[in-house]
């Protein structure tokens, strides 16, 4: 099942909805950059620093793990947060990333 949503010059392309065997990875054209305590994602359009959380799920977005792996790995590791909400607040962090061509699945 794909969704649509708009590019920057008014147009609409396809996203594939997120599931469990998606495998999310940077999409082309985006790299880590920074240094250690400090990464950022590189993209075309420029640049973000993610610390905490959204980290240890980018840094999870390699192509080989599943989005059901991540959720695993990251309830395991937030053992006490409702694994309800883990899944709900990763999807629409990812989503996100996707619409702006950060991350493909």
């Amino acid at each position: 099942m794909a969704t649509a949503g708009r590019i920057p010059d008014g147009g609409i392309v396809d996203m594939a909805a997120l599931s469990d065997t998606s495998t999310p990875r940077l999409a082309a054209g985006c790299r880590w950059g920074g240094t250690e305590q400090d990464r950022v994602i590189l993209y075309p359009e420029g640049a973000i620093k993610l610390q905490g959380t959204g980290r240890q799920v980018l840094e999870r977005c390699d192509g080989t793990r599943t989005f059901g792996d991540i959720i695993q790995e990251l309830q395991r590791e937030f053992g006490q947060t409702d694994p309800t909400k883990i899944r709900a607040d990763i999807s629409m962090f990812l989503e996100q990333l996707q619409r702006r061509r950060i991350v493909d699945y």
